[in-house]
């Protein structure tokens, strides 16, 4: 089983230009708790919920200035959409990341889909996401 076999293909970047409180009216219309945030259709960083609360509101931004990719930190992770499923657990483990952006290599590299931890509950054994979810659950 590959990457692609078990994602979301509902993925859509928001740009990096793009205000905080518009990508949270985009997280709430689209159901989701993360964005992938990109520039020129390039993959930068990734967008949480979280992020938006904790990186903005609390330390007394206003969401409707601050820009997404401003939030944009370090080297975003992704996978190839080819990546077997036991490869994507590992790095998702190593890294500690919940959500997972997919590229298609091959495809001119664009962002196809996204891997949550509800796709990997639907694809892998009980075993693997239980390692999965101790993996990621333990600070670093």
């Amino acid at each position: 089983m590959k990457a692609r076999d078990i994602m979301h293909r509902t993925a859509e970047c928001v740009p990096a230009d793009e205000t905080l409180d518009r990508a949270a009216q985009m997280m709430r219309n689209m159901d989701v708790g993360a964005l992938p945030i990109c520039n020129n259709d390039r993959l930068i960083g990734m967008l949480t919920d979280r992020d938006i609360v904790v990186r903005c509101i609390a330390e007394g931004h206003d969401p409707s200035r601050v820009r997404c990719g401003d939030l944009a930190q370090g080297t975003p992770r992704w996978v190839d959409a080819d990546t077997d499923v036991s490869a994507v657990l590992e790095m998702m483990e190593q890294n500690q990341i919940k959500r997972l952006p997919v590229i298609d290599v091959k495809g001119g590299k664009r962002l196809i889909g996204m891997i949550c931890e509800s796709d990997l509950a639907k694809n892998v054994s009980d075993t693997q996401l239980a390692e999965f979810v101790a993996a990621v659950s333990v600070p670093h």
